[in-house]
């Protein structure tokens, strides 16, 4: 995977695709029970890449009955976790086996710069998949410390029926994120990808059944949110929803559940994140490339983005001007050009959104231009903290700078947010690094670094960022099981038993 191709070469592949089309339930591939289709289509270029099943509430119980019907005739949930265990590494190797047909395609349907989908993003895939599978006969239950007359043991049982909802960000990614831990659990899945970003989903779910997932427990319905989504989340069968993506939907979630089965319900939503930077930092070149990578790795659409430079007075001119050479590093272009590490974004939609912050208002340091579906890098220096561009989550390639004077005004500044999901901190201070990590309200900080940490480590957020559960690392198991107490009375005499 770190060879790699030519445009040329990468074109060639994406000409002799064939993209999956049709919902997959129960083991095989469906049209929706309407029989409506959706486009789905390059955001790089404006072609209509295939014409994608739009499913619907009935496609959803279809899904759901199968779902259900799997996990309790025990096929999946019941398997040996060794088994389970051996054909999650089958499915991680045959993700791998098919790794630049879906870097392709992850680029083709996103926008996502091939750069990004081979060196990041597929091998990231197959690594989540492959860290869940391994820790699944490695997590033990527990035995409680009850009295010499009885036992009491706590086993985690899988929850049962799982909706996942996928945002268009890291369509793959983001899918390993949710399905390792869920099928390593044992549970059913109903996967409802983003409407703009469906076919990896799809593909993947075909390989799961090469792999030995059974029919029934691994299903994918593409379709919009009110026509699917909102049917996943008020549907009376299913036991819990994991959803990433948009806090104005998250907060829709919670209303479905409320209003039909409680079911269980993890979101992982917006995030608004500093990249503080106090005068006592360190080589402040490389404080530049993390805060540059920070903001600009895929296109800003990421809910972790440095989206806000918090620095201090006194270093400030000299540290922005360092972020903008490295910010000359980062080419805009075409996708599947290799050299390129800024690609399209999403949709027109979303372009549209992004392109309404760079109209007049702060100084535009760098970039501020946006054309056919193409965001430049934009540096903006800002000095009202109150500005849209400050407050709002503009989920594209723009870095708002501001200005502080002392440590206190930096945190009290970064804390200054509806959200609390990742932030990042550069000082040479180890007391001051330490301070400032316990003081932000996030749930993850890096100390003179940008990052999120790894596959062992849990990713979640405060506040308006999300709750529920944690996604990574063993937390991630959490969501999808659940704790059941065994109480055995070990009396010899039933009436000396202590209830």
């Amino acid at each position: 995977m770190s060879d790699l191709l030519t445009t040329e070469e990468y074109k060639a592949i994406a000409a002799g695709l064939s993209f999956p089309t049709q919902a997959f339930i129960d083991g095989s591939f469906r049209p929706a029970l309407s029989g409506k289709t959706f486009d789905t289509v390059n955001p790089a270029t404006g072609e209509v890449l295939a014409k994608v099943a739009a499913c619907g509430a009935a496609d959803v119980d279809f899904a759901v009955e199968k779902a259900r019907d799997a996990f309790e005739d025990g096929r999946w949930s019941r398997l040996h976790p060794r088994e389970r265990k051996e054909v999650l590494i089958r499915l991680a190797k045959l993700i791998r086996r098919n790794a630049r047909e879906l870097a392709v395609m992850e680029s083709l349907d996103s926008g996502k710069t091939i750069f990004d989908c081979e060196t990041v993003d597929v091998p990231e895939t197959i690594h989540c998949l492959t860290w869940h599978a391994e820790l699944i006969d490695k997590i033990y239950d527990q035995v409680s410390p009850a009295s010499d007359n009885h036992i009491a043991m706590i086993v985690r049982e899988p929850v049962g029926v799982v909706g996942l909802v996928l945002p268009w960000n890291f369509p793959l990614l983001m899918l390993a994120w949710k399905i390792g831990p869920a099928l390593a659990a044992g549970c059913s899945v109903i996967v409802k990808p983003a409407m703009e970003t469906s076919l990896t989903a799809l593909r993947v779910a075909e390989l799961a059944m090469e792999a030995g997932v059974p029919a029934g427990v691994f299903n994918v319905l593409p379709g919009g949110g009110a026509e699917v989504g909102e049917p996943i989340g008020r549907h009376m069968d299913i036991d819990a929803v994991s959803f990433t993506g948009s806090t104005a939907t998250g907060r829709r979630f919670l209303a479905y559940a409320s209003e039909s089965n409680l079911k269980e319900v993890t979101l992982e939503m917006g995030g608004k994140n500093p990249a503080v930077v106090l005068d006592d930092a360190e080589n402040l070149d490389r404080v530049a490339a993390h805060v540059v990578n920070g903001a600009f790795w895929n296109m800003g659409e990421n809910c972790s983005a440095s989206s806000r430079l918090i620095v201090q007075k006194g270093i400030k001119d000299r540290l922005v001007e360092r972020i903008l050479a490295h910010a000359r590093e980062w080419p805009m272009g075409d996708p599947l050009d290799p050299v390129n590490r800024v690609g399209a974004l999403v949709s027109k939609a979303h372009f549209d959104k992004v392109a309404g912050y760079l109209g007049k208002g702060p100084k535009v340091l760098m970039g501020g231009k946006a054309e056919k579906g193409f965001v430049e890098p934009t540096v903006l220096d800002i000095a009202d903290r109150a500005a849209r561009q400050v407050r709002e989550e503009i989920f594209g390639p723009v870095l708002s700078v501001l200005t502080v004077e002392t440590f206190d005004e930096a945190i009290q500044l970064a804390n200054d947010t509806q959200y609390g999901l990742a932030a990042s901190i550069f000082t040479s201070n180890v007391k001051r690094a330490i301070r400032g990590a316990r003081a932000i309200r996030a749930g993850t900080v890096t100390v003179n670094s940008f990052g999120e940490g790894d596959i062992s480590t849990p990713f979640g957020g405060f506040k308006q960022s999300g709750f529920g559960g944690r996604d990574n690392g063993i937390h991630a198991h959490d969501q999808y099981t659940q704790l059941k107490t065994i109480w055995v009375d070990l009396a010899d005499d039933a009436d000396e038993a202590v209830e």
